[in-house]
């Protein structure tokens, strides 16, 4: 669900106390649209995330960690410019707006303090960061709207700024029982509560006027003439103006909507019973952790999905030209298999030459490698000779037999091919980050699967620089790391681990590498079982309910020769069963 003014004004409600009086110590830009302040103050620090997505436009204190681009977006760099250093004064919601105003009190280059207002405003595909100096004229915004864009309202540095232009709805909070009660009975029969209540006050959610109906009539989806005739919307009254109480008094409380497979469904500041027992309704600590929850993790897979399409798609593509590739040398070595028929002819045409002439074309003669010794009729070419004609088939038999020993070969090679690009597509699935992204292209490019990226005019290539595996610490405090791609996999096992070192990766599918460090001794079984958790939840058996892994010595772990990166062989090893646990997961992470 959108965040709808009235969960805006809960939300405001609660950053108020949180955030007033902290200085911004770090502003961030890790996405396009999504800003991070770092405040901190006497005893107390945080992080408050401002996004203007299409689709999560919000702001929330988060405990998330974010990656950020290698350099600064000029947005980021202005804001860092005006806003660094600046006090929160007071945040405070437009009257019924999907906006949040940060009123920032600001020391500028001569020493003058001043203030200046950090502007989200949270409405969808018009979402926009907006700074404005103490006069309100717009310094910068995240996205600028000139008259082509809109005619009504310009979003412009220079210009002064204004809140959207008011929709034609009422205030639900400045309307009593009777005003209700007279603009319902001029609502169109066939029109469903939810979609009047939406069309005629402002600030509410369609998830809420679906609410207000359930609550009434027991019906999400009843009409109005159907409700005129049961009460003149007397139900649908009381309902409304007993919210709009709530909301009046700040009586607000933080609800999610989980489905059954766990994952958030959509939220809200009050109860929602309407889905009955499809959902559950958990009460969240505050609406920050609620929006976190609902949206950070959410919209994190989506981000990294859509930066890493045109990398899957490469990597997709080469995965279906091995694959099919595959295909072909299969059927060439099923060919292969009546080579010997090729060279019984040879000897029969050998064996009769005193019968054949140049210009025949069959040979009919007996067949004594079959079991009766039946005739056999053999297409002979006319232009040959009867030696040229046996040559033939035994030239088909040697080809064949050479054949077929190349092809087991690249059999062998293709499978390890495919093998080695289904890890690569398992990496991009668990890539958490523009970092993870940038190593699997280089793995890509080195493995000639892309081309490298053309150095930058200085003529220097510039290297990334190399990410560090995950690091866990076990129950026992043993310390866990977990490779995030190939390349990352290779370095840890056959670089960084000790010899001494257990090894795990899920059995015979693509997945991390997980090194445990023994420190020369031995891992105990419960740091196994935990290792395994976690060789299991980063491999492509994520969703299975029970997974196999193999460990060994990282002594007894080498590397495939001729392979790809982390592809290995390993000998000494055993295997027990691990179940994916993200619980376990986040508890093992090192702090």
């Amino acid at each position: 669900m959108p965040l709808d003014a009235i969960c805006l004004k809960a939300l405001v409600s609660e950053l108020k106390g949180q955030l007033t009086g902290l200085k911004i110590d770090k502003v961030q830009q890790p996405e396009r649209d999504q800003i991070i302040l770092t405040l901190r103050g006497p005893g107390a620090s945080s992080r408050l995330l401002i996004s203007a997505g299409t689709g999560d436009a919000r702001v929330h204190r988060t405990d998330a960690s974010f990656e950020n681009p290698q350099n600064p977006p000029m947005f980021c760099m202005l804001l860092r410019k005006h806003i660094s250093g600046a006090r929160i004064k007071s945040v405070v919601q437009p009257p019924l707006e999907r906006a949040v105003d940060l009123t920032l009190e600001c020391v500028n280059a001569l020493g003058e303090t001043g203030e200046k207002h950090l502007i989200a405003e949270l409405m969808g595909r018009y979402s926009n960061i907006i700074l404005t100096d103490s006069d309100g004229r717009i310094v910068d915004c995240l996205r600028r709207v000139d008259a082509v864009m809109s005619e009504k309202r310009q979003v412009l540095p220079g210009l002064f700024y204004r809140l959207p232009p008011m929709q034609d709805k009422r205030d639900p909070l400045d309307v009593s029982k009777e005003d209700f009660l007279s603009l319902f009975t001029q609502a169109p029969g066939e029109k469903t509560a939810e979609k009047w209540l939406v069309e005629t006050f402002s600030g509410l959610s369609p998830l809420i006027c679906r609410e207000l109906a359930a609550r009434a009539y027991g019906d999400t989806d009843i009409r109005a003439g159907e409700i005129l005739k049961k009460d003149g919307g007397a139900a649908l009254g009381a309902a409304f103006l007993g919210l709009a109480s709530d909301a009046k008094a700040g009586r607000f409380q933080p609800y999610l909507l989980v489905k059954p497979d766990g994952k958030p469904f959509d939220f809200s500041f009050t109860m929602i019973r309407q889905y009955g027992s499809a959902m559950q309704l958990e009460h969240a600590e505050s609406f920050s952790s609620m929006l976190e929850a609902f949206y950070t993790r959410r919209f994190a897979s989506e981000r990294m999905r859509q930066r890493s399409v045109m990398l899957t798609k490469t990597v997709r593509n080469a995965h279906e030209r091995v694959r099919r590739k595959l295909e072909f040398q299969r059927m060439d070595l099923d060919k292969t298999k009546n080579r010997e028929r090729a060279r019984e002819l040879g000897d029969i045409i050998t064996a009769n030459f005193h019968r054949i002439h140049k210009g025949m074309t069959v040979l009919k003669a007996e067949d004594f490698y079959a079991p009766d010794g039946a005739a056999v009729e053999i297409k002979l070419d006319a232009k040959l000779t009867p030696q040229q004609n046996a040559a033939k088939y035994y030239k088909e038999y040697t080809k064949a037999k050479t054949a077929e020993n190349v092809l087991k070969e690249q059999l062998v090679l293709g499978e390890r091919e495919l093998s080695y690009l289904k890890s690569v597509l398992e990496e991009i699935a668990r890539a958490e980050g523009e970092r993870d992204l940038a190593e699997i292209r280089q793995e890509l490019a080195e493995t000639g699967y892309i081309k490298r990226q053309k150095p930058q005019k200085s003529g220097k290539r510039v290297k990334q620089p190399e990410a560090a595996p995950m690091r866990f610490v076990s129950s026992a405090g043993l310390d866990i790391a977990v490779g995030r791609n190939n390349v990352q996999n290779e370095r840890l096992t056959h670089r960084e681990a000790f010899k001494t070192d257990v090894w795990l990766h899920a059995q015979k599918i693509p997945g991390s590498h997980v090194i445990i460090s023994t420190n020369g001794g031995e891992a105990d079984e419960q740091t196994l079982n935990e290792a395994a958790a976690l060789a299991a939840w980063f491999s492509q058996a994520r969703e299975s309910g029970k997974v196999p892994v193999d460990y060994a010595l990282v002594k007894y772990v080498k590397k495939m020769p001729g392979g790809r990166p982390g592809m290995v062989t390993y000998t000494d090893y055993k295997t027990i069963v691990a179940v994916p646990d993200e619980a376990l997961v986040e508890k093992l992470k090192r702090k």
